[in-house]
């Protein structure tokens, strides 16, 4: 029904009434510092834009079971860590596609402008305020 829905709006007009390059600015910063995040616990696994948990090297025949157990809560931790930033290194990418096609701003619920405010507030937006809590795919 949601997709159904999102076709309907699917030829969005690109918005005039933003600051494109200012936008942009904070979508490629928040970029860079994910990405330096992501790289201090993972790495980018090659020819994918997807993120690996770092997996701490261990001398299993020297260490005892709880440093083990210890290393394994660690990557543990870091996964779900990347896991979170890799969503939002996602979102940001989504945006800037949006950008170069001229659907930046664009609720991709009702195909009505994203609010100022909320594009300043959280510059991946892909919802207005009244869409904020919708599941997107």
């Amino acid at each position: 029904m949601l997709k159904k829905f999102r076709n309907i709006f699917s030829k969005k007009q690109e918005r005039t009434d933003i600051d494109a390059p200012h936008f942009k600015k904070l979508l490629k910063k928040e970029l860079k510092r994910l990405d330096a995040e992501l790289k201090t616990i993972g790495y980018k696994k090659k020819n994918t834009s997807e993120w690996e948990s770092k997996a701490t090297d261990v001398d299993v025949l020297a260490s005892d079971s709880a440093d083990i157990a210890d290393n394994i809560e660690n990557y543990e931790s870091n996964n779900a860590i990347l896991k979170q930033l890799q969503i939002e290194y996602d979102e940001i990418i989504h945006a800037l596609e949006n950008m170069k096609k001229g659907a930046y701003g664009i609720c991709e619920i009702s195909g009505e402008p994203i609010e100022i405010g909320r594009l300043e507030a959280n510059p991946a937006a892909r919802t207005c305020m009244a869409h904020k809590n919708t599941k997107l795919s």
